[in-house]
Protein backbone atom coordinates (compact mmCIF):
# COMPACT_ATOMS: atom_id res chain seq x y z
CA UNK A 1 0.00 0.00 0.00
CA UNK A 2 2.93 2.37 0.63
CA UNK A 3 4.25 2.11 -3.21
CA UNK A 4 0.65 4.52 -3.69
CA UNK A 5 2.37 7.16 -2.11
CA UNK A 6 5.05 8.63 -3.49
CA UNK A 7 7.40 11.94 -4.95
CA UNK A 8 6.24 15.60 -3.12
CA UNK A 9 3.40 14.64 -2.04
CA UNK A 10 4.72 11.76 0.34
CA UNK A 11 7.58 14.33 1.55
CA UNK A 12 5.10 16.70 2.25
CA UNK A 13 3.32 14.25 4.30
CA UNK A 14 6.55 13.24 6.00
CA UNK A 15 7.77 16.29 6.74
CA UNK A 16 4.60 17.84 8.14
CA UNK A 17 4.28 14.34 10.39
CA UNK A 18 7.56 15.39 11.57
CA UNK A 19 6.90 18.10 12.51
CA UNK A 20 3.41 17.53 14.37
CA UNK A 21 5.11 14.57 16.02
CA UNK A 22 7.85 17.44 17.39
CA UNK A 23 4.98 19.75 18.22
CA UNK A 24 2.43 17.93 20.09
CA UNK A 25 4.54 14.81 21.59
CA UNK A 26 2.80 11.77 23.09
CA UNK A 27 -0.70 13.97 21.97
CA UNK A 28 0.58 12.70 18.87
CA UNK A 29 -0.13 9.23 17.54
CA UNK A 30 0.88 6.94 14.71
CA UNK A 31 -2.20 3.94 13.73
CA UNK A 32 -1.25 3.12 10.93
CA UNK A 33 1.91 4.52 9.40
CA UNK A 34 1.88 2.26 6.22
CA UNK A 35 -1.94 3.28 5.68
CA UNK A 36 -1.26 6.77 6.37
CA UNK A 37 -3.57 6.31 9.41
CA UNK A 38 -2.71 8.96 12.57
CA UNK A 39 -4.89 10.22 16.13
CA UNK A 40 -4.07 13.30 18.17
CA UNK A 41 -5.74 14.08 21.18
CA UNK A 42 -7.19 17.95 21.63
CA UNK A 43 -7.65 19.58 24.84
CA UNK A 44 -8.75 23.14 25.73
CA UNK A 45 -6.20 23.23 28.16
CA UNK A 46 -2.54 22.05 28.20
CA UNK A 47 -2.33 21.86 32.04
CA UNK A 48 -6.20 21.47 33.22
CA UNK A 49 -8.24 20.24 30.42
CA UNK A 50 -12.07 20.07 30.79
CA UNK A 51 -12.84 19.04 27.14
CA UNK A 52 -11.20 16.94 24.79
CA UNK A 53 -11.43 15.79 21.55
CA UNK A 54 -9.97 12.91 19.41
CA UNK A 55 -8.98 13.75 15.88
CA UNK A 56 -8.41 10.59 13.85
CA UNK A 57 -6.86 11.82 10.00
CA UNK A 58 -6.06 9.61 6.71
CA UNK A 59 -4.17 10.58 4.68
CA UNK A 60 -4.77 10.24 0.70
CA UNK A 61 -2.21 9.18 -1.54
CA UNK A 62 -2.72 12.97 -3.14
CA UNK A 63 -2.98 15.25 -0.25
CA UNK A 64 -1.85 17.89 0.03
CA UNK A 65 -1.29 18.52 -4.13
CA UNK A 66 -5.28 17.55 -4.95
CA UNK A 67 -7.27 15.84 -1.81
CA UNK A 68 -8.08 16.65 1.40
CA UNK A 69 -7.63 14.99 4.66
CA UNK A 70 -10.08 12.22 5.31
CA UNK A 71 -10.98 12.80 9.19
CA UNK A 72 -13.01 11.97 12.31
CA UNK A 73 -13.71 13.92 15.43
CA UNK A 74 -14.65 11.71 18.51
CA UNK A 75 -15.65 13.32 21.15
CA UNK A 76 -18.85 12.06 23.16
CA UNK A 77 -19.77 15.71 24.49
CA UNK A 78 -19.70 16.89 20.79
CA UNK A 79 -23.35 16.80 18.80
CA UNK A 80 -25.82 18.38 16.72
CA UNK A 81 -25.10 21.97 15.74
CA UNK A 82 -21.77 22.29 17.43
CA UNK A 83 -20.42 19.42 15.43
CA UNK A 84 -21.77 20.90 12.50
CA UNK A 85 -19.64 24.04 12.78
CA UNK A 86 -16.85 21.77 13.70
CA UNK A 87 -17.21 20.22 10.98
CA UNK A 88 -17.67 23.31 8.82
CA UNK A 89 -14.88 25.71 10.31
CA UNK A 90 -12.49 22.67 8.92
CA UNK A 91 -13.87 22.49 5.41
CA UNK A 92 -13.86 26.23 5.09
CA UNK A 93 -9.72 26.38 6.48
CA UNK A 94 -9.49 23.61 3.71
CA UNK A 95 -10.88 25.58 0.89
CA UNK A 96 -8.73 28.62 1.99
CA UNK A 97 -5.27 26.26 1.81
CA UNK A 98 -6.32 23.81 -1.22
CA UNK A 99 -2.62 22.55 -1.90
CA UNK A 100 -1.55 23.32 1.26
CA UNK A 101 -0.52 21.22 4.67
CA UNK A 102 -3.04 21.77 6.87
CA UNK A 103 -2.73 19.29 9.67
CA UNK A 104 -1.87 22.18 11.87
CA UNK A 105 -3.87 24.79 11.17
CA UNK A 106 -6.75 21.81 11.71
CA UNK A 107 -5.56 20.69 14.95
CA UNK A 108 -5.20 24.22 16.46
CA UNK A 109 -8.81 24.98 14.87
CA UNK A 110 -10.18 22.26 17.56
CA UNK A 111 -8.13 23.34 20.05
CA UNK A 112 -9.49 27.20 19.77
CA UNK A 113 -13.26 25.93 19.48
CA UNK A 114 -12.70 23.69 22.51
CA UNK A 115 -11.30 26.70 24.38
CA UNK A 116 -14.77 28.91 23.20
CA UNK A 117 -16.90 25.61 24.74
CA UNK A 118 -15.35 25.49 27.97
CA UNK A 119 -15.44 29.41 28.18
CA UNK A 120 -19.62 29.81 27.21
CA UNK A 121 -19.92 26.42 29.78
CA UNK A 122 -18.64 28.06 32.44
CA UNK A 123 -20.26 31.66 31.34
CA UNK A 124 -23.17 29.63 31.38
CA UNK A 125 -22.99 27.95 34.28
CA UNK A 126 -23.02 31.47 36.11
CA UNK A 127 -25.87 32.98 34.57
CA UNK A 128 -27.90 29.58 35.19
CA UNK A 129 -26.55 28.32 38.55
CA UNK A 130 -29.59 27.94 40.56
CA UNK A 131 -32.19 26.99 37.56
CA UNK A 132 -32.80 23.84 35.54
CA UNK A 133 -34.18 25.24 32.63
CA UNK A 134 -32.50 23.60 29.82
CA UNK A 135 -31.11 25.39 26.66
CA UNK A 136 -32.81 25.06 23.34
CA UNK A 137 -29.48 23.30 22.03
CA UNK A 138 -30.02 20.68 25.17
CA UNK A 139 -33.78 20.60 24.20
CA UNK A 140 -32.92 19.17 20.43
CA UNK A 141 -30.54 16.59 21.46
CA UNK A 142 -33.28 15.54 23.06
CA UNK A 143 -35.41 15.40 21.58
CA UNK A 144 -38.41 17.46 23.14
CA UNK A 145 -38.57 19.79 20.99
CA UNK A 146 -38.34 21.39 17.45
CA UNK A 147 -36.31 24.40 16.09
CA UNK A 148 -36.48 28.10 16.75
CA UNK A 149 -37.65 29.12 13.34
CA UNK A 150 -37.11 32.96 14.55
CA UNK A 151 -35.46 33.73 11.89
CA UNK A 152 -37.91 34.85 9.28
CA UNK A 153 -37.31 37.83 8.09
CA UNK A 154 -39.93 40.64 9.51
CA UNK A 155 -40.02 42.58 6.21
CA UNK A 156 -42.02 45.46 5.37
CA UNK A 157 -44.92 43.09 4.51
CA UNK A 158 -44.03 40.31 6.89
CA UNK A 159 -47.32 41.55 8.85
CA UNK A 160 -49.79 40.70 6.04
CA UNK A 161 -48.69 37.26 6.14
CA UNK A 162 -48.32 37.01 10.05
CA UNK A 163 -52.29 37.77 10.48
CA UNK A 164 -53.58 34.21 9.95
CA UNK A 165 -55.93 31.99 11.46
CA UNK A 166 -54.97 28.88 13.24
CA UNK A 167 -56.09 26.42 9.82
CA UNK A 168 -53.66 26.68 7.69
CA UNK A 169 -53.11 23.48 6.09
CA UNK A 170 -50.11 21.71 6.01
CA UNK A 171 -48.99 21.13 2.61
CA UNK A 172 -47.65 17.94 1.22
CA UNK A 173 -44.02 17.41 1.18
CA UNK A 174 -42.41 15.87 -1.95
CA UNK A 175 -38.82 14.61 -2.02
CA UNK A 176 -36.52 13.22 -4.65
CA UNK A 177 -33.76 10.92 -5.02
CA UNK A 178 -30.63 11.94 -3.27
CA UNK A 179 -27.23 12.66 -4.19
CA UNK A 180 -23.90 10.62 -2.86
CA UNK A 181 -20.93 11.84 -3.26
CA UNK A 182 -17.43 10.81 -1.48
CA UNK A 183 -19.81 9.50 1.02
CA UNK A 184 -21.49 12.99 1.95
CA UNK A 185 -25.33 12.46 0.96
CA UNK A 186 -27.08 15.18 -0.43
CA UNK A 187 -31.60 14.84 -0.20
CA UNK A 188 -34.04 17.82 -1.46
CA UNK A 189 -37.44 18.39 0.13
CA UNK A 190 -39.76 20.62 -1.38
CA UNK A 191 -43.41 21.77 -0.51
CA UNK A 192 -45.96 24.54 -1.82
CA UNK A 193 -46.25 27.34 0.94
CA UNK A 194 -48.25 30.54 1.17
CA UNK A 195 -47.48 31.87 4.89
CA UNK A 196 -44.93 31.89 7.08
CA UNK A 197 -46.43 29.37 9.35
CA UNK A 198 -46.60 26.89 6.90
CA UNK A 199 -43.12 27.17 6.27
CA UNK A 200 -42.47 26.36 9.80
CA UNK A 201 -45.19 23.55 9.85
CA UNK A 202 -43.10 22.32 7.07
CA UNK A 203 -39.81 21.89 8.43
CA UNK A 204 -41.24 21.04 12.13
CA UNK A 205 -42.95 17.66 9.83
CA UNK A 206 -39.30 17.12 8.67
CA UNK A 207 -37.41 17.46 11.54
CA UNK A 208 -40.06 14.48 12.98
CA UNK A 209 -38.13 12.41 10.63
CA UNK A 210 -35.44 11.07 12.55
CA UNK A 211 -32.97 10.72 9.97
CA UNK A 212 -33.99 14.05 8.44
CA UNK A 213 -33.06 15.94 12.05
CA UNK A 214 -29.90 13.55 12.36
CA UNK A 215 -28.39 15.18 9.29
CA UNK A 216 -25.76 17.62 9.38
CA UNK A 217 -26.81 20.40 7.77
CA UNK A 218 -30.53 21.29 6.84
CA UNK A 219 -29.96 23.63 3.96
CA UNK A 220 -33.33 26.34 3.15
CA UNK A 221 -34.92 28.68 1.49
CA UNK A 222 -38.42 29.95 0.57
CA UNK A 223 -40.54 32.28 -1.68
CA UNK A 224 -43.92 33.91 -0.69
CA UNK A 225 -45.76 36.29 -3.17
CA UNK A 226 -47.84 38.66 -2.14
CA UNK A 227 -49.90 39.42 -5.35
CA UNK A 228 -51.77 42.15 -3.87
CA UNK A 229 -48.36 44.24 -2.69
CA UNK A 230 -46.66 42.44 -6.17
CA UNK A 231 -43.53 41.45 -3.66
CA UNK A 232 -42.19 38.70 -1.60
CA UNK A 233 -41.51 37.62 2.02
CA UNK A 234 -38.84 35.20 1.06
CA UNK A 235 -35.43 34.19 3.96
CA UNK A 236 -32.98 31.16 4.01
CA UNK A 237 -31.36 28.97 7.04
CA UNK A 238 -27.53 27.66 6.42
CA UNK A 239 -28.03 25.68 9.53
CA UNK A 240 -24.38 25.19 10.03
CA UNK A 241 -23.15 25.45 6.54
CA UNK A 242 -21.95 28.89 5.91
CA UNK A 243 -23.43 30.49 2.45
CA UNK A 244 -25.50 27.61 1.97
CA UNK A 245 -28.71 28.99 2.13
CA UNK A 246 -28.18 32.86 0.60
CA UNK A 247 -26.74 30.90 -2.14
CA UNK A 248 -30.20 28.21 -2.45
CA UNK A 249 -31.88 31.79 -1.91
CA UNK A 250 -30.52 33.46 -4.88
CA UNK A 251 -31.00 30.24 -7.14
CA UNK A 252 -34.84 30.45 -6.46
CA UNK A 253 -34.93 34.16 -7.15
CA UNK A 254 -32.74 33.53 -10.50
CA UNK A 255 -35.62 30.91 -11.06
CA UNK A 256 -38.76 32.88 -10.24
CA UNK A 257 -40.49 30.34 -8.49
CA UNK A 258 -43.15 31.68 -6.02
CA UNK A 259 -44.23 30.03 -2.98
CA UNK A 260 -42.17 27.30 -2.27
CA UNK A 261 -40.28 25.79 0.42
CA UNK A 262 -36.77 23.93 -0.68
CA UNK A 263 -35.25 22.23 2.38
CA UNK A 264 -31.33 20.05 0.79
CA UNK A 265 -30.23 17.87 3.96
CA UNK A 266 -26.43 16.70 4.09
CA UNK A 267 -25.28 13.87 5.93
CA UNK A 268 -21.71 14.48 6.15
CA UNK A 269 -19.09 11.49 4.91
CA UNK A 270 -15.63 12.73 6.65
CA UNK A 271 -14.58 13.73 3.60
CA UNK A 272 -14.41 17.75 2.44
CA UNK A 273 -15.94 18.34 -0.67
CA UNK A 274 -14.84 22.06 -0.60
CA UNK A 275 -16.91 24.23 -2.86
CA UNK A 276 -18.29 21.04 -4.65
CA UNK A 277 -21.20 20.64 -1.70
CA UNK A 278 -22.33 23.95 -3.03
CA UNK A 279 -23.12 22.31 -6.51
CA UNK A 280 -24.69 19.37 -5.05
CA UNK A 281 -27.12 21.38 -3.11
CA UNK A 282 -27.96 23.68 -5.97
CA UNK A 283 -28.52 20.94 -8.16
CA UNK A 284 -30.70 19.16 -5.76
CA UNK A 285 -33.13 21.70 -5.14
CA UNK A 286 -33.20 22.36 -9.09
CA UNK A 287 -34.03 18.49 -9.55
CA UNK A 288 -36.52 18.17 -7.26
CA UNK A 289 -37.89 21.88 -8.66
CA UNK A 290 -38.13 20.61 -12.03
CA UNK A 291 -40.39 17.17 -10.98
CA UNK A 292 -42.36 19.21 -9.43
CA UNK A 293 -43.29 21.58 -12.21
CA UNK A 294 -41.84 24.52 -10.95
CA UNK A 295 -39.66 25.63 -13.72
CA UNK A 296 -40.01 25.00 -17.62
CA UNK A 297 -38.59 22.71 -20.42
CA UNK A 298 -35.44 25.01 -20.39
CA UNK A 299 -35.09 25.12 -16.72
CA UNK A 300 -34.89 28.73 -16.93
CA UNK A 301 -39.02 29.79 -17.29
CA UNK A 302 -41.24 29.86 -13.69
CA UNK A 303 -44.34 27.20 -14.73
CA UNK A 304 -46.27 27.73 -11.37
CA UNK A 305 -48.36 24.54 -10.80
CA UNK A 306 -52.27 25.12 -11.06
CA UNK A 307 -53.69 26.11 -8.09
CA UNK A 308 -50.20 26.77 -5.61
CA UNK A 309 -49.94 30.67 -4.63
CA UNK A 310 -54.11 31.03 -4.97
CA UNK A 311 -55.09 30.92 -1.74
CA UNK A 312 -53.23 33.65 -0.60
CA UNK A 313 -54.70 36.54 -3.25
CA UNK A 314 -57.77 35.66 -2.17
CA UNK A 315 -56.43 35.12 1.99
CA UNK A 316 -57.89 38.04 3.89
CA UNK A 317 -55.63 40.60 4.83
CA UNK A 318 -55.93 43.19 7.49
Amino acid sequence: MADQWSGEDLQSQIEEVEALSSIYGDEWCVIDEASRIFCIKISDDFENPKLTACLQIILPADYPSHAPPIYQINAAWLRGPERAKLANSLEDLYVQHAGESILYLWVENVREFLVEKSQSAESDNLQTENTNIKTEEEVMEDGEGTPDFNCLKQTEDAHYFMDHSDDDEMPPIKHSNAITDRRSTFQPHLAAVVTPRQVKMVLEKLYENKKIASATHNIYAYRIHCEDKNSFLQDCEDDGETAAGGRLLHLLQILDVRNVLVVVSRWYGGILLGPDRFKHINNCARAILQEEGYLGSTGDEMSKPEGKGKRLKNKKIK
